[in-house]
C-alpha cells in the first residue's frame, strides 16, 4: 500500500509539472527536452501535448491510489490487470529509450538534456517501472 501511494504521489507530481507548462510555467521545461549536439531541440511540444502527458500521468497516479485501496472505487478487473502491467512497461521502455536522444542507451549524451536524462530522468522512469511491477507482483 505504501509503495502504491508513493508511486501515485510521484506520478501526480509529474503530471502537475506538465500542467504547469500548459499554463505558461517555465520550470524545467527546456531542460526536459532532448536536443541535438548543436543545441537544437528534437521535440517542440505544444501546450496540448503537455496537457495530454499531464493528464496521462495524473490518471496513472490515480490508478495507483485505487490500487493501494486507500480509495474504494471498483474499476473493471481487466483495467486493473492490464493497467498494472502497461504502466510499468511504458516507463521501462522510456528508461531504455530510443537509442539516440533518450534513455540509458542513447548515443547523444553530452547535451544538457543528455546529462540530466542519464542522472535523473531515465533512473526515475526505471524506478517507476520497477515499483509498478513490484506492486503488481505483491497483490
Amino acid at each position: 500500500m505504501i509503495l502504491s501511494i508513493l508511486l501515485s504521489l510521484k506520478l501526480i507530481g509529474l503530471g502537475m509539472i506538465h500542467f504547469n507548462w500548459v499554463i505558461g510555467g517555465k520550470f524545467g521545461f527546456s531542460e526536459s527536452l532532448p536536443t541535438k549536439k548543436n543545441g537544437e531541440r528534437v521535440l517542440n511540444p505544444k501546450k496540448i501535448d503537455c496537457a495530454i502527458v499531464g493528464f496521462g500521468l495524473t490518471v496513472f497516479g490515480i490508478f495507483y491510489i485505487l490500487k493501494s485501496g486507500l480509495i474504494e472505487f471498483n474499476l473493471p478487473e481487466w483495467i486493473m490487470t492490464y493497467g498494472s502491467w502497461i504502466i510499468p512497461i511504458i516507463f521501462l521502455l522510456r528508461a531504455v529509450g530510443e537509442f539516440k536522444y533518450v534513455g540509458f542507451f542513447k548515443s547523444v549524451k553530452k547535451t544538457d538534456f543528455g546529462k540530466l536524462d542519464t542522472k535523473f530522468f531515465s533512473p526515475l522512469c526505471l524506478i517507476i517501472g520497477i515499483f509498478g511491477i513490484i506492486i503488481q507482483l505483491m497483490k
